[in-house]
């Protein structure tokens, strides 16, 4: 597959800080991949995130998207148009009275042509399920409908990429459900490429791969069922694990032959049940 996010040796101190943010990052984001960025407060994930759009640049390093330097200043405006973000208030990124002006935004300042950018409004709307709306007053809307209008904005630049940095963390569950279930089916219908910055372990069942951070570098990187069965790791850092997946590793300690990892509750069942029969 071809890696459309390119980080090599990526290093970052904040200005007056001692100690490095991130300490030496090498990673390649694959094209039409759901990659989910996990670890505490603290641990780099939303430094990282900013690096994928030049929101920050490396202190030493480099990061490309698709073949462009982040850190060329001429470039800055494609680098954005090709990686949109999301960040953690809704609230914040509302610079509108009606929904569809909102999402409308982005792509006027593009200097996109006005039957273009109702094409896009309404795609977007609709693929964030929020076209019905349209005509709402975004004050009035729900924070996860809020999220997903934001979400549907960014969409609107046609962006390759769309990063979004701990977005469910200001959302009650109903609202954390809704962003989560947009932004997979935005990967697996449309075939974007999402890179999704939690702290929520719930939220990274359903990526393709998984990489969790801590102290500014990368500890596990793999798909969610392998990263997660190392619950040793994952105690370490202080970060949960699926109840399905503690539970096979619970049986193993005690000496149960189970072959295989569970995220979700008919998998776990299934691995059990083949352990019985012999």
């Amino acid at each position: 597959m071809e890696a459309v996010v390119k980080i090599e040796n990526l290093h970052f101190c904040y200005p007056g800080d001692e100690a490095e943010s991130l300490c030496g990052i090498d990673l390649e984001i694959e094209k039409g991949s759901f990659v989910a960025v996990l670890g505490h407060n603290g641990s780099g994930k939303s430094t990282l995130a900013k690096h994928l759009n030049a929101i920050l640049v490396p202190t030493e390093g480099k990061v490309t998207v698709f073949g462009i330097d982040t850190a060329d200043e001429d470039q800055l405006i494609q680098v954005r148009r090709n990686v949109g973000m999301v960040f953690q208030n809704p609230d914040n990124q509302i610079v509108a009275n009606v929904v569809e002006d909102d999402v409308a935004f982005a792509p006027e300042n593009l200097g996109v042509e006005p039957s273009e950018i109702r094409r896009r409004v309404d795609g977007a709307l609709k693929q964030v399920g929020m076209y019905e709306l349209k005509m709402h007053a975004p004050h009035l809307l729900s924070g996860g409908q809020k999220q997903r209008v934001a979400i549907a904005g960014v969409i609107a630049m046609e962006p390759g990429v769309i990063v979004l940095d701990e977005p469910t963390a200001m959302l009650d569950p109903q609202g954390r459900r809704e962003v989560v279930a947009t932004v997979t089916r935005l990967c697996r219908e449309k075939g974007m490429t999402v890179v999704f910055i939690t702290h929520h372990m719930d939220e990274c069942v359903g990526a393709d791969r998984l990489i969790v951070m801590s102290g500014g570098r990368v500890v596990a990187d793999g798909k969610p069922a392998e990263v997660f069965a190392d619950v040793e790791l994952m105690e370490l850092e202080g970060l949960s694990v699926p109840e399905t997946t503690r539970l096979v590793h619970d049986l193993r300690q005690a000496g149960a032959d189970i072959k295989g990892e569970a995220l979700d509750t008919e998998a776990c069942a299934k691995l059990i049940a083949e352990a019985l029969k012999h």
